[in-house]
């Protein structure tokens, strides 16, 4: 008997796999605990519009992430920090600074882990990288200049 799995089952698949299992099996473990449906047309058209809508959903996220990146990338980052002799900063410009900083200069939320950076412990120019996932990314400038 063909089922589509609700819950990922050991030995069988994950959910939203169909599967052939023993008519038994399917009988008197998997439909009467809910973990799976029998694959009919109806069962099947579901499944299929559930995966389009998964793709489209995919398709989506992915162009806003191109149309970020391509808003930031190449872009110079002016944070201002204060420091002590030598060009030296009391702490360090991080990643979470520099994901504020785009947030509020171009309105692109940006998650601090996916910024890519070494720490900035002095003045000067420095290059980080914003990984928007789907292998997309945008490399920014940081300048920290005396506050």
């Amino acid at each position: 008997m063909k089922v589509i799995l609700k819950q990922d089952v050991k030995g069988k698949g994950r959910k939203g796999e169909l599967v052939e299992v023993s008519d038994g099996y399917a009988r008197n473990f998997l439909l009467p605990r809910g973990l799976a449906v029998v694959a009919d047309t109806a069962a099947m058209n579901e499944m299929k519009n559930r995966e389009k809508a998964e793709q489209y959903r995919l398709l989506q996220e992915k162009k806003q992430a191109e149309d970020a990146a391509a808003a930031i990338d190449g872009k110079t980052l002016v944070i201002k920090a204060r420091g002590g002799q030598g060009g030296r900063l009391f702490g360090s410009v991080t990643a979470k600074e520099i994901a504020d900083e785009i947030k509020n200069r171009y309105n692109i939320p940006v998650d601090k882990r996916k910024v890519l950076m070494e720490d900035i412990k002095s003045y000067g120019s420095y290059e980080a990288e914003i990984k928007f996932g789907q292998n997309i990314s945008a490399k920014v400038y940081v300048m920290v200049v005396e506050e």
